[in-house]
């Protein structure tokens, strides 16, 4: 039984496959797919049912056969082809050639004039008889091209009996169609060849036209582009690793470091910087792929036009029972010192103080060491010093650190002679010492403001605002109000009740309720703010400092805050932080000595030698204080930061790491706590019995920041006797080495009637054929100058090289 599948049937009939599910299911035929089969008779019920409902133009006969039985006869009506156009008559034809064709259409072509298709040729019987194979063709070949009908069968073709007869007529009809098309053919080629000159190339068939064809030519390769070679560090990386990466040896690696001035251990991380210079030097491209926190602190646009004035944040030194809480006390009229022990404040605290419409923020400190500790973190808090020093007793040991510490920083010193009003006061004594310490007080000339004052009585204290004031209008003061908050912590501790509580000092933008913080490896949300009286606050400007709720975890003093735009950020800024120290190798910072200091002088301008001085007794102090501030040249000075008695401690330590200095002990040493730090801390330390020991370490030390001097040495000279000209190689002088050497690669004068005519380098040295390193007196040689071919014969080469020589001091 013949089937056929159902998509083969869809495809006959012009419908969807899954359409033609759909409607077969719907006339009771079970097909579950389009690729399921149909039999005949399916076949045949579904082209009747689909086929009829498409389309209208169903023709029905009725047929009678023989025997008297009638068959009904349906197929669709087929559209007659549509009638041609008139066509203008043909021109006439040269003798020989057929009239009866017409000119074909020529797109393109001038001077042919498009014109209707040719009409259809007489059908042809065939002249000779059709071989079997085209008898075998199967009927859908019959149909002619042009969109001719079919020969349709007649009503008596059901009558006939079907065999040759039938066949016959289908071989007729695929003949003529032939022959129509072959008439058709050779009519418009002769058209062609009398209209146009026609290429026989281009009626050749694709083979022989392909080999016709000329030859491409050959497209040159593209160059390929040199492939990137790039190195993906994520931050500082360790030597050992960054060797790896680039695939060279380690210890080459450290030698290239050393080169540049840095000793650095396998271990050890190097920063960025300096990894890509090593990764350029290996051809390499380094590229930072690292978390960079700035990108998310300071993301946020400012323009110098928002910025506006703001308080002065002043800093409160002294001696220890001078009076710099009781002074505070008096200032924004509370009482503090009753609840403290033994009169020393046990804790950094900052206030306000309001003076008409200004504002002027105190930090009062337990001494000079705490401000020191935030001043070597990079915590540039104060704008200005107030020294109190009591008139009673005058300039202590602390006052004079305080006044070391201060200088060191950069700020100014105000003085406020406290205690004034006790008999024993004696406020001009001060003045004069404090002349004494480079402080000259305004009534002597100089320009350091004392104000007498009395902390009990609370006079003079309008006096010493006002000075505040005035100084803080000349230094021009100004913060953006508007801007996420940036501060910095001035204490921090763990309260059992609230949680962690940071003493915040905001130095730029404000801080609202609410923001997002990130200090260190802690973050956290504000909860709430308090000012010094326990007020809360809503926000805070600059200069304010407020008590912080809601941190992680407890900060340290110094450590930098900042205001974030969301808590995911405030969380991948802490755990990079704490990733880069849990990654980090436990190291000290290298010991910074006498001999290296040179290395970190750069600039121009006279270098400075910070030094930290103690002795045994004042005299030898005063002493060894005098012979090295002696040493002091135009080009180099010698700083004394601070000059004291005793052992050396840790708070010189301090001072020399905060100030970059070196501590020098005179017939003292440091103590365990001293010792401990300044191998923490990499302060270098040393200590002489001997004052010319003392002074000829010092002496070096201060060559050693003055840049080496250049010298220059002569080599040889060697004089042009015949110039050759070599391809690709220039001018090449022969020369005879008349005095001392010529070597390849070293600076090189030409000298011509004794004067300079070029100054560059040797590039080649030949001996007869053979490349020479260097060629002594009395022999001859070929001499290449880079760069210059402009040589003539009589001329002089002189040979030199520069060398560095140590710097003398004047």
């Amino acid at each position: 039984m013949t089937q056929i599948r159902a998509y083969k049937l869809a495809e006959e009939l012009g419908v969807d496959r899954n359409e033609l599910v759909e409607k077969a299911q719907a006339f009771g035929v079970a097909l579950k797919s389009p690729m399921a089969s149909l039999t005949e008779a399916e076949a045949q019920l579904l082209r009747e049912k689909i086929g009829g409902a498409r389309s209208g133009q169903v023709v029905e006969r009725r047929v009678e056969r023989a025997g008297g039985a009638a068959v009904i006869r349906r197929r669709k009506r087929v559209a007659p082809p549509p009638k041609p156009e008139p066509v203008a008559p043909a021109p006439e034809l040269a003798e020989g050639e057929e009239g009866a064709a017409a000119q074909p259409v020529l797109p393109g072509v001038s001077g042919v004039e498009p014109e209707a298709p040719a009409p259809e040729a007489p059908v042809l019987e065939p002249s000779a008889p059709v071989a079997p194979a085209v008898a075998e063709r199967p009927a859908a070949a019959a149909e002619p091209r042009g969109g001719e009908a079919v020969a349709r069968r007649g009503e008596g073709d059901a009558a006939a009996a079907p065999g040759r007869g039938k066949q016959r007529k289908r071989v007729r009809e695929v003949v003529n169609l032939r022959e129509q098309e072959q008439i058709a053919r050779q009519v418009t080629s002769r058209t062609l060849r009398r209209s146009v000159t026609v290429d026989p190339r281009a009626l050749a068939s694709p083979r022989r036209r392909r080999r016709d064809a000329p030859a491409p030519k050959p497209v040159p390769a593209a160059k390929p582009k040199p492939a990137r070679r790039v190195v993906r560090v994520e931050g500082a990386v360790a030597v050992a690793e960054l060797a790896r990466l680039l695939g060279v040896k380690a210890a080459d690696l450290q030698g290239r470091l050393m080169a540049l001035g840095t000793m650095a251990s396998l271990n050890q991380s190097i920063e960025v910087d300096t990894a890509r210079q090593l990764a350029e030097a290996y051809g390499f491209e380094l590229e930072d792929v690292g978390f960079r926190e700035e990108e998310f602190l300071g993301a946020e646009p400012v323009t110098e036009g928002e910025r506006v004035p703001r308080p002065p944040i002043v800093t409160v030194m002294g001696h220890v029972d001078h009076g710099k809480t009781s002074l505070l006390d008096a200032m924004r009229k509370t009482n503090v010192v009753s609840g403290e022990a033994g009169g020393i404040t046990q804790h950094i605290g900052a206030y306000q103080v309001a003076v008409g419409d200004k504002r002027i923020t105190f930090i009062d400190t337990p001494g000079h060491e705490a401000f020191t500790l935030m001043r070597a973190r990079g915590a540039h808090v104060t704008d200005l010093v107030v020294l109190v020093v009591a008139a009673s007793e005058g300039i202590m040991p602390q006052t004079v650190e305080a006044i070391a510490h201060a200088r060191a920083a950069g700020v100014p010193i105000l003085v406020a002679v406290n205690k004034c009003d006790l008999p024993e006061a004696n406020p001009a004594q001060v003045r004069q010492r404090l002349m004494e310490h480079g402080l000259v007080p305004e009534e002597f000339g100089g320009d350091t403001i004392c104000v007498d004052v009395s902390a009990l009585k609370g006079s003079g204290l309008d006096q010493l605002l006002e000075m505040i004031l005035l100084q803080a209008e000349v230094l021009e003061l100004k913060a953006h109000g508007e801007k996420r908050a940036q501060g910095i912590v001035l204490e921090a501790r763990l309260d059992r009740g609230r949680g962690v509580v940071a003493t915040v000092l905001v130095q730029d933008g404000t801080l609202h309720q609410g923001d997002t913080l990130v200090v260190g490896t802690s973050q956290g949300r504000v909860r709430a703010m308090e000012n010094e009286r326990g007020q809360r606050l809503k926000q805070a400007g600059p200069a304010m400092p407020v008590q912080v709720i809601g941190l992680s975890e407890v900060p340290e003093a110094g450590q930098a805050v900042h205001a974030v735009e969301s808590e995911r950020v405030a969380r991948e800024i802490a755990e990079h932080r704490a990733a880069e120290q849990r990654g980090r190798p436990v190291e000290t910072r290298p010991r910074r000595s006498l001999e290296e200091i040179f290395a970190e002088a750069e600039g121009e301008g006279p270098k400075e030698l910070t030094v930290v001085l103690k002795g045994d007794v004042h005299g030898s102090v005063e002493a060894v204080r005098d012979a090295l501030e002696k040493l002091s040249t135009e080009t180099v000075q010698v700083k004394v930061i601070h000059a004291g008695v005793g052992a050396i401690s840790e708070s010189d330590v301090m001072l020399a790491k905060a100030s970059d200095a070196v501590v020098i002990g005179f017939n003292v040493r440091p103590d365990s706590a001293a010792r401990r730090s300044a191998e923490g801390q990499g302060v270098d330390v040393r200590a002489y019995t001997v004052i010319y020991e003392l002074t000829d370490d010092v002496r070096k030390a201060m060559a050693g920041l003055l840049p080496p001097r250049l010298e220059e040495k002569v080599l040889g000279r060697a004089e042009v006797r015949r110039i050759f000209q070599v391809p690709r190689a220039g001018t090449v002088a022969g020369s005879y080495v008349t005095e001392g050497l010529v070597r390849r690669n070293a600076r090189c004068r030409l000298l011509r009637d004794g004067v300079q005519v070029w100054d560059g380098r040797i590039g080649s040295l030949k001996r007869f054929k053979d490349d020479a390193r260097e060629v002594q007196s009395g022999f001859e040689c070929g001499i290449g100058i880079e760069s210059f071919n402009d040589v003539k014969v009589g001329d002089v080469v002189e040979a030199y090289e520069v060398q560095e020589a140590p710097a003398q001091l004047e």
